[in-house]
């Protein structure tokens, strides 16, 4: 998290300390499971819906579909659709979604290396 001298000069709106924030709402969106898996899944991929929701196991239709359209909504994913019977929709990740994979990707490298040792935590803890 940033320092507070860090965000002098910078917009309210960008302060994720802030409950108004612009920069907490669109944290907020994108730090979920859905929208992680969603970004991993595409990756430098352009895919289908029903692609889409075979790369992220056990994601429901709805879930993906409002997981999606949050994604558009924030400017991360680009939504084509080709006027064939029935439409044929494709995703793609923007830039900013591909520079939000990178950390991602990150994130996913942490939980793989760090999988076990949490595991190991959570039987010592009893779960």
């Amino acid at each position: 998290m940033a320092t507070k001298q860090l965000l002098d000069g910078l917009p309210e709106d960008a302060d994720l300390r802030r409950a108004d924030s612009l920069a907490r709402e669109i944290f907020s969106d994108v730090a979920n499971k859905w929208a992680l898996l969603i970004i991993e899944a595409l990756g430098e991929r352009t895919l289908r819906f029903s692609e889409l929701r075979n790369e992220v196991e056990g994601v429901s239709h709805k879930m993906l579909t409002q997981n999606l359209r949050m994604l558009e909504r924030n400017g991360l994913v680009d939504r084509k659709v080709y006027p064939t019977v029935p439409p044929r929709v494709e995703y793609t990740l923007t830039e900013p979604g591909r520079a939000l994979r990178e950390t991602v990707d990150g994130l996913c490298g942490w939980t793989q290396k760090f999988l076990g040792h949490i595991e190991d935590a959570r039987r010592h803890f009893g779960t």
